[in-house]
């Protein structure tokens, strides 16, 4: 097992990789706080997506669910309460723990597709109650929104001046937009991280894996998993409302498309794209993903030919005309041709490959190594 030493230098590294995000992204061209914001809430939602689907071995395929009620949580904490993100936070955090606990008391009852179908009903009723049904809390198809004429109690009784324009979420009186924003997301993935790590080190943690490995020998020495299992699932579905709660405090504005299948069909995407089962392999993934669809997806055709300016002509409108179905509107059949090569030549995903490589370099190094310590000398092979 990993010493707690060794855990605060791998967060420390973490740490330093993730605050330094604007100075490193700058080459890829993803060093804007709006996209650099979407990196570190999805990673958010991936790690603790992994708790569930990496470390237990149950695939959800209704996270959308939480992620939705972690929006509409924190949206109703700004309206009704204080723009304070702090309380719109915990607020967003708590309900999504109930409601997954609601709907794991149910859905852990069976395992394997059948989870997985079950957790995909709850996630598309809770979408259709959101578009439809409850209309007077979630505002339907049109989305919850800030208004001046919202009473937030705890800001009047405060003496707190109403805004001219809208009112905006902030921090101890720092705005959540651009950097500020960002690096509030970033300080949470670190502690998100950093809390997984801790799990994933803990007893808990290890009858996780025990789960994922064989649920139904456990099962047979008399063991109860269901409490671990629960736990995992409130886990994994806190740090989606974690996730939703920080999307409304960067963007005020909470939608039922949210709670949308594709969107919990986008994490499970990431956590295998990553490499699901490893600390770092989700975060990267949900990175990858959200890197593809706001940079290549850019790339639409007058931008493509700009791009490529600088060939000859002819050669210029024979690599648009190749290169354009990938990027734009297209972008989705360049991410599928990722997934693809990875499912079949990297089955653990980006943190395979890593693994590989760096097996690879350790190999190479091993005969160097050997050749110093002998003076360059090899043994005489036998006859």
């Amino acid at each position: 097992m990993r010493t707690l030493r060794h855990d605060l230098i791998y967060m420390a590294v973490f740490t330093l990789v993730i605050l330094t995000m604007p100075l490193w992204m700058q080459p890829f061209g993803a060093a804007y706080p709006d996209l650099l914001q979407r990196f570190a809430i999805y990673g958010i939602l991936a790690i603790g997506f992994n708790v569930l689907f990496g470390m237990t071995g149950y695939l959800s395929f209704g996270h959308a669910a939480f992620l939705g009620v972690g929006s509409y949580a924190a949206m109703w904490s700004f309206k009704l309460l204080t723009m304070s993100a702090i309380p719109a936070l915990i607020f967003g955090v708590l309900v999504s723990g109930v409601f997954a606990a609601v709907i794991g008391f149910i859905s852990l009852r069976r395992s394997g597709i059948y989870f997985s179908i079950l957790t995909l009903a709850f996630a598309q009723m809770s979408y259709n109650l959101a578009y439809s049904v409850l209309t007077p809390i979630t505002n339907g198809e049109t989305g919850l929104q800030l208004s001046q004429s919202d009473p937030r109690v705890i800001d009047a009784a405060l003496g707190v001046a109403p805004t001219v324009g809208l009112p905006v979420p902030t921090i101890f009186g720092m705005d959540m937009s651009g950097f500020g924003g960002f690096y509030f997301c970033a300080v949470l993935l670190i502690l998100g991280f950093f809390l997984t790590l801790r799990i994933d080190n803990s007893p808990f943690g290890m009858m996780l894996r025990a789960i994922k490995s064989n649920q139904t020998r456990m099962a047979y020495t008399g063991f109860n998993t269901r409490p671990y299992t629960m736990a995992a699932f409130v886990i994994s579905g806190m740090y989606a409302g974690l996730a939703g709660a920080l999307l409304v405090v960067t963007d005020p504005l909470a939608g039922a498309e949210r709670m949308q299948w594709t969107a919990s069909g986008e994490v499970v995407l990431m956590t295998i794209l990553g490499g699901a089962g490893t600390l770092l392999g989700p975060l990267i993934g949900a990175t990858v993903i959200k890197y593809f669809e706001n940079i290549f997806s850019a790339y639409h055709h007058a931008k493509l030919e700009d791009a490529l300016s600088f060939l000859p002509d002819g050669l210029q409108h024979t690599m648009v005309t190749v290169i354009s179905p990938f990027v734009g509107e297209g972008w989705h059949l360049t991410l599928g041709l990722i997934f693809l090569v990875i499912v079949i030549f990297l089955p653990g995903g980006l943190m395979e490959g890593a693994r590989r490589i760096r097996a690879a370099w350790t190999r190479r190094r091993q005969p160097a190594t050997a050749d110093q310590t002998t003076g360059g000398l090899r043994p005489a092979k036998a006859e």
